[in-house]
């Protein structure tokens, strides 16, 4: 009987995870060109709205918590504080929440053609870190306002912070993506995280009040937060140059043993990479039956 070599066929269905991103690339194009091109389709100001919405966003934080509870106090130039954090927050919580709706959200190519199910997430947060781009170019343009003036440590720590944000974000994201097919509750649990993001992170405040009012484990798991590293980062990158003299600093900085919490994140992003691939892979199985 003649034996048939199928090893160079794929099992229709099955396929190898995150590494099949690299095989199926020009999808992945495909797909980012589809997510920039459809986001703001038969819309009068288009793209504008990228500047528009994170312009009102910092501007209702800065009245409301810099000025009305007079949350600035003690820290100088607290536009550029408050709006790098934000700028950070804000591209965790859209990768974050594109990435969970991006196998129901594509329903008519699951159910009609196989490709690569990771494709779908990674496309929702390389569209984020695209509307990322027009908040970074803002906030690099007030920090130049404000006597800023880039170092390689600077852009190598904002390229870190992004990457801690682009991996967790992505991690979960691909978990949260496979049970939202079968659970649509799973989206109820994202908004209530990506609402308490902003508030778990020295966004609207300094990291230092925190120490003052937990101390021990409390405190290591606030700062062990991804999030909260990926935010001092971009807080090192763009505020502390812009202080002033080192008389005149604020006693902020980076915590104690930051790099101790850095690795915590690093580990932390990467299980939840590991996490996430793994659920995703598990509930894959039958996404064209459940949608």
């Amino acid at each position: 009987m003649t034996t048939i070599d199928l090893s160079e066929y794929d099992v229709p269905g099955r396929g190898r995870g995150l590494a099949d991103v690299f095989r199926w690339r020009y999808l992945l194009r495909l797909l980012v060109r589809k997510g920039t091109a459809t986001r703001y389709r038969n819309s009068v100001l288009g793209w504008t709205w990228s500047y528009v919405k994170p312009g009102i966003q910092f501007l209702m934080y800065f009245l409301v918590v810099g000025y009305i509870f007079d949350g600035n106090r003690g820290i100088t130039n607290f536009p550029i504080y408050l709006f790098a954090g934000l700028v950070a927050v804000n591209f965790f919580n859209e990768a974050f929440g594109n990435s969970t709706t991006a196998i129901v959200d594509n329903r008519a190519l699951v159910k009609k053609i196989y490709l690569p199910r990771e494709l779908f997430p990674i496309s929702a947060v390389t569209v984020a870190f695209i509307h990322f781009l027009p908040q970074l170019a803002i906030l690099l343009v007030v920090a130049l306002l404000y006597g800023w003036l880039p170092t390689f440590a600077g852009i190598g720590a904002m390229l870190l912070g992004m990457a801690l944000v682009a991996a967790l974000a992505l991690g979960l994201g691909l978990f949260f993506a496979g049970i939202n097919v079968r659970y649509r509750d799973a989206q109820n649990f994202v908004e209530i995280i990506r609402m308490v993001s902003t508030w778990a992170s020295p966004v609207l405040y300094a990291w230092t009040l925190v120490a003052e009012k937990a101390s021990g484990w409390v405190l290591h798991l606030y700062m062990s937060n991804p999030v909260t590293i990926a935010v001092e980062l971009f807080h090192w990158t763009f505020w502390e140059p812009t202080v002033g003299s080192a008389a005149e600093k604020q006693p902020h900085g980076f915590p104690p043993h930051f790099t101790v919490y850095l690795g915590v994140a690093v580990v932390i992003c990467v299980v939840i990479l590991m996490i996430g691939q793994l659920t995703f892979r598990r509930f894959e199985r039958t996404f064209a039956q459940d949608l």
